[in-house]
């Protein structure tokens, strides 16, 4: 997730401002990420981490690692835009990726150096001193077209509508990037950047780079003790400050993760279908988590662990008694790219703190 800033508190609905309704998914991603700014500031992670988990596998979170080389775009290229439109590209000299995710690809395909500005949620080191001209849901198209780019990505919960039309109104090529659901989302995802900036071929490599590190990491979840069962671990998104307390359902993002790294998407399990639903007391008790994920600015924005259990229901989660608490950086949690391999590794770690998982 990447989770973004255009807050919409739940009960009112979305706000309209992207570029078309994608379901429950695109909502969710919408609503978490606006709540992101909405509680908390900064982008450090959080220093509380599930008692008995090492070192995170994951410290060095706030950079990316691109490929080798620098590669040279073959462009011009027509490209198909996931909201509908032919795009045509013909300079990658100056680009604007409008989300951190698509910045953190952008970046890892080793053309960082023609970015010109960044979203807020791009939080790593490469990017860190770019202008930032958009904050998620709430794109600058005036900011945007200052910079002079050749090239914007967005993808389809990108907004508002009205500033996305007024950049491509300006003549800039803008390409629309499916946000990536789970996993097995990620490849196309890069796919789709790197065929719009003319590095087809390294698209293909950061693909392959990537898949495999993923199942590097796959092959070392351990397995169930004799007669015990997998973890079951709810996601919750939290933001003290905004008094904003979910419980993570099957479309919040998380189950594709949680699978990977051997465990059960508690919410998912309890017959939650929705993306978030708001923490109860019965909810919490029929999810039942032995664990549970939240991200890192989430944790410090209700008092880290001990202000987490006095949430009604959580101290009488088992994960609640045991205070079994998985925390990782909220900047790349959800993100599904190049970084993931690294994110399913910190999971599995703090999941698995004994095994030795993960690193």
């Amino acid at each position: 997730m990447h989770f973004s800033q255009d807050f919409a508190p739940p009960g009112r609905g979305p706000r309209r401002t992207g570029l078309r309704r994608g379901g429950a998914r695109t909502a969710a991603l919408a609503l978490a990420g606006a709540l992101l700014l909405a509680g908390c500031g900064g982008t450090g992670a959080s220093s509380a981490k599930s008692a008995g988990a090492g070192a995170s596998p994951a410290a060095e979170a706030d950079r990316i690692e691109p490929l080798t080389g620098t590669p040279a775009p073959k462009l011009p290229v027509t490209v198909e835009s996931a909201d509908g439109k032919r795009v045509t590209v013909t300079s990658a000299d100056r680009i604007v990726p409008l989300t951190g995710g698509l910045s953190e690809i952008v970046f890892t395909l080793g053309l960082g150096d023609r970015v010109v500005a960044r979203d807020i949620t791009a939080t790593f080191e490469q990017a860190a001193k770019l202008p930032v001209v958009t904050r998620a849901h709430d794109v600058s198209a005036e900011s945007v077209l200052s910079l002079r780019p050749t090239v914007v990505l967005a993808d389809t919960t990108t907004g508002p509508a009205e500033a996305i039309g007024q950049i491509r109104d300006a003549g800039i090529p803008l390409v629309v990037v499916e946000p990536a659901k789970e996993l097995a989302d990620v490849g196309s995802r890069i796919g789709a950047v790197a065929a719009a900036l003319g590095v087809p071929e390294s698209g293909t490599k950061l693909e392959r780079r990537t898949e495999d590190r993923i199942d590097a990491v796959r092959e070392t979840v351990p397995a169930p003790a004799d007669g015990a069962g997998k973890p079951r671990v709810a996601f919750l998104y939290l933001r003290g400050s905004a008094s904003v307390y979910l419980l993570g359902g099957r479309e919040s993002g998380a189950s594709s993760l949680l699978e990977a790294a051997g465990a059960v998407d508690a919410g998912k399990a309890s017959g939650l279908t929705k993306d978030f639903t708001a923490i109860t007391s019965e909810a919490l008790a029929k999810a039942a988590p032995d664990a549970i994920l939240v991200m890192a600015k989430g944790l410090d924005s209700v008092g880290g662990i001990d202000g987490l259990v006095k949430i009604p229901g959580v101290a009488e989660t088992p994960a609640g008694m045991d205070r079994r608490i998985v925390s990782i950086d909220d900047g790349v949690l959800l993100n599904y790219g190049p970084r993931t391999d690294r994110v399913l590794a910190e999971l599995v770690a703090q999941l698995y703190p004994e095994s030795g998982a993960g690193r």
